[in-house]
């Protein structure tokens, strides 16, 4: 496997690991719970998605040939009037990953040495796609723990749950290591 195989096998690997958490977050929370904020000043889980999806479809369409800043984006309204419900913020929030996802697909061997603009930013694929990456890992974390705040003791852990570490090393080791 070459080194541009790898990566993008990678990638792929932690976009639809971060989507994932995303999607179990959602599954736990209600239509006026994706709505909810802490403060004046905080973004609801569905604004964040809002954000999220106008970035994604901003960056990912037409990503080898255009700036990922597209001039019909306009990211200060991402900000203001959340999603009217749960099942459309969904839609949108699938919409942009697929926008990702076909857009990765597109890359190969013959383009991955394309250089990317973001903001008339000059970046290398690798240097793009990491950008995202990190974007959207940070922004899911927000969601996952504004679900957690939302949903108190009846939050559903997405990862090991506290005081299991040493259940879960047993299973994958064979032994306890904690």
């Amino acid at each position: 496997m070459t080194f541009e195989e790898n990566y993008l096998k990678n990638v792929l690997f932690e976009f639809h690991r971060y989507k994932t958490l995303g999607d179990k977050t959602f599954a736990q929370l209600s239509n006026d719970e994706i709505h909810w904020v802490h403060g004046p000043n905080d973004n609801s889980i569905s604004i964040i998605v809002k954000h999220m999806v106008g970035n994604m479809l901003s960056r990912w369409t037409n990503f080898l040939t255009e700036d990922g800043e597209k001039t019909w984006r306009n990211r200060d309204t991402e900000f203001v009037e959340a999603y009217d419900s749960k099942k459309t913020m969904i839609i949108a929030w699938e919409k942009g990953w697929n926008c990702l996802f076909e857009a990765i697909a597109s890359i190969d061997a013959s383009n991955f040495n394309t250089k990317i603009k973001i903001r008339n930013e000059e970046h290398t694929v690798v240097e793009a796609i990491n950008r995202q990456l990190a974007h959207y890992s940070y922004h899911v974390g927000q969601l996952v723990f504004v679900g957690r705040m939302i949903k108190g003791s009846e939050w559903i852990s997405l990862s090991i749950p506290k005081g299991s570490s040493g259940g879960f090393n047993k299973k994958m080791f064979g032994q306890d290591i904690s």
